[in-house]
């Protein structure tokens, strides 16, 4: 079996847990070297058994010490744009983590150089394309089984101690994980964008941070009910603050979203980082039928709309405490899959595009108060498919 020679730049937490899992899945991958001046993903690696090789200075030098078979990027948001590009300059296939970029400045200029057609296969960590329950979701809607997509209600909840990990995590800065809908629900918005079937038309929002705030730092319970210190058992990570209540956050901690597709289709979407009650799901009614897809347990459930019978239900199995519930490593088996030329990988870059300007839509609607027609992005995208690059 071929061993993949594999750099790394930005050896964060997420990249690492990628590693591992590409790992399990029985991948033979030498890490050659990487790039990151504090490796928070080292541990990780070290209980995986997977050695760091070489540090490097700066993504220059690593990519001259090349070549690789794959160049992974994990590094924080607002540094994607530029690493990704000095990845396409070098040639060799790349694994980005998602958002595929931070700003809607950078999705175009991205998207012209992508349209070109000469560069080498780029693939995004959409992690959530790869699950089984997903990959049902979008095989059911496509074959019909709901009728006509009329309606969707989707939820993200997170329990406290992820949602204190965000307001200490470099998440919690806009200027470099983006926004929080950016950062943690871009999956959701790609996927809803499938079932949907059409692109966003308008949306609006309404969100703010009302539980991680200096206000709550002294009169929030710091203990879980059995006595053990609450907020701190994930590490910071890079940029990590010490106190979720104190920390320089300026992203949301609770958001809601309303989207109108181009064919009628609506969606309501709610998120809180602060729940007792952690929840994923998308609730997805049609002419002829409705299902829920339960991400946090890995369970879907479907019924015609006429039907008297009991609801047909498949369990998945396999929840994990990262409540990616196998994720990783499916996408590990089909980033594998993809590299040896068996499989496409289940999501383009022009997807991951196409949700993250969703969701920058959505949070300018946040910004301006507004009901945001999403016509003039969508040109503006599509011109730079056809446009010549631009990396200014």
């Amino acid at each position: 079996m071929k061993t993949y020679r594999i750099g790394v730049i930005g050896l964060g937490q997420r990249i690492a847990h990628v590693l591992a899992a590409m790992q399990e899945m029985d991948w033979k991958l030498e890490l050659a070297g990487y790039v990151d001046p504090a490796p928070v993903g080292a541990p990780i690696l070290e209980r995986a058994g997977i050695a760091l090789g070489q540090a490097f200075a700066t993504p220059a030098d690593l990519i001259a010490a090349g070549p690789y078979d794959l160049l992974m990027i994990g590094t924080p948001n607002h540094l994607h744009f530029e690493h990704i590009n000095l990845a396409l300059d070098a040639g060799w296939p790349i694994f980005a983590e998602k958002p595929i970029v931070r700003t809607a400045g950078e999705t175009l200029a991205l998207a012209g150089r992508l349209a070109k057609g000469d560069a080498p296969p780029l693939f995004i960590g959409l992690v959530m394309r790869s699950m089984p329950i997903v990959r049902e979701v979008i095989a059911r809607v496509a074959r019909g089984d709901l009728g006509e997509v009329v309606s969707i209600d989707a939820t993200e909840h997170l329990a406290p101690e992820h949602g204190g990990y965000l307001a200490r995590n470099w998440r919690r800065r806009a200027e470099w994980g983006g926004s929080y809908f950016l950062d943690k629900v871009v999956h959701d918005f790609d996927i809803l964008g499938c079932v949907a079937g059409a692109r966003v038309a308008r949306v609006a929002s309404f969100g703010g941070r009302r539980v991680f705030t200096a206000d709550r730092a002294e009169r929030a319970p710091r203990t879980w009910s059995d006595g053990e210190a609450a907020y701190g058992e994930m590490d910071g990570g890079w940029m990590g603050a010490n106190d979720a209540f104190q920390s320089d956050m300026d992203v949301t901690d609770h958001q809601t979203a309303i989207l109108e597709y181009e064919n009628q289709v609506r969606l309501t979407f709610h998120a809180n980082s602060h729940t007792s009650l952690p929840e994923r799901r998308w609730y997805v009614a049609g002419t002829e039928g409705t299902m829920i897809a339960d991400l946090a347990r890995n369970k879907l459930m479907l019924r015609p709309a006429l039907s008297r019978k009991k609801p047909e239900r498949i369990d998945y199995g396999g929840v994990t405490d990262d409540a990616h519930n196998g994720a990783d490593q499916a996408m590990a088996i089909d980033l594998l899959a993809a590299m040896e030329g068996r499989a496409a990988f289940p999501v383009t870059a022009f997807d991951s595009m196409e949700a993250g300007l969703t969701v920058m839509a959505i949070d300018e609607a946040l910004e301006t108060g507004e009901v945001l027609d999403c016509r003039p992005m969508w040109a503006r995208y599509d011109e730079a498919r056809k446009a010549p690059a631009s990396r200014s």
